[in-house]
């Protein structure tokens, strides 16, 4: 696939803007693990391959074991995630299906403040925005055909 438009630079002022919502986690008290264990999910439930391959060597970067990262879509049923890491999974899924229910908000509650509740429902939201701008503009992971690679730029 051929990169549609180069949207980093066209729409630079807007680019920016999503950037300024990941920059502004970073901060956050849930910690850049989770955030990313976040990203990736929801990245893997859109078919994002940018975003997939992005997250994915953040993880291993930051030193996340291969058996989490390659556990992550089963993350369910894994002993590898913590009921605290589960709750923010399933809230995080159930905000891109946009089927937030009382039972998966009632489980959130018990293991995160309401700074770190925003900040999660953030986390889904900006990745599912990265994940819908990189696949309509066929922005393909490092390794693949005309990916257009802009990453200093386009960060997600």
């Amino acid at each position: 696939m051929t990169l549609r438009l180069e949207y980093w630079s066209v729409a630079a002022q807007t680019t920016e803007a999503l950037l300024a919502v990941n920059k502004s986690l970073e901060g956050s008290t849930l910690g850049a693990a989770l955030i990313d264990l976040i990203y990736l999910r929801i990245s893997q439930m859109n078919g994002c391959s940018y975003c997939i391959d992005l997250h994915t060597r953040d993880l291993r970067k930051s030193g996340e074991s291969d058996a989490r990262i390659d556990g992550l879509a089963g993350w369910q049923d894994s002993p590898l995630f913590s009921d605290r890491e589960k709750a923010a999974l399933a809230w995080a899924e159930a905000v891109t299906r946009i089927e937030a229910s009382d039972a998966a908000w009632s489980e959130l509650r018990k293991h995160y403040s309401d700074r770190e509740l925003a900040d999660i429902t953030y986390a889904a939201a900006v990745i599912n925005a990265w994940n819908r701008v990189a696949i309509s503009f066929r922005h393909e992971a490092e390794g693949g055909r005309g990916s257009g690679r802009a990453e200093a730029a386009s960060r997600p």
